[in-house]
């Protein structure tokens, strides 16, 4: 069985894991309290949404050391997006087994990035 060329970052798992991540999180934030629709409600959707939106930008990059500049930019938008539901779950806005899937896919969606990572610097 033979590997699918890349043919654009749509077909990279980690751009796909990327933007499953942050469906989930504007899926999840959906209940928030109207209250946080200019707080952490948007911090979460904003970080979310740069993981993959930095990854597809770093694709469309002329060299590859642009390239891993971005995905270090998704890198620490991911580490933001998990700050903010932690906090999310210390200030009671959500519940523990929603945070714990969401981080799921953040540890996912990371271990994604550091092998991107790791196989274009060593190119």
């Amino acid at each position: 069985m033979s590997k699918t060329p890349i043919q654009s970052y749509q077909d990279l798992q980690v751009w796909q894991e990327g933007m499953n991540l942050a469906e989930s999180c504007y899926l999840l934030t959906r209940n928030f309290p109207k209250e946080e629709t200019y707080g952490i409600t948007t911090q979460i959707r904003r970080s979310a949404v740069s993981i993959p939106a930095n990854i597809a930008e770093g694709y469309g990059r002329k060299t590859r050391g642009e390239y891993i500049q971005f995905l270090y930019i998704a890198q620490g938008s991911l580490k933001e997006l998990e700050t903010h539901m932690i906090l999310s779950k210390r200030v009671n806005l959500i519940e523990a087994q929603s945070i714990d899937s969401v981080l799921a896919q953040c540890q996912l969606v990371g271990r994604l990035l550091q092998g991107l990572i790791r196989s274009l610097e060593n190119k």
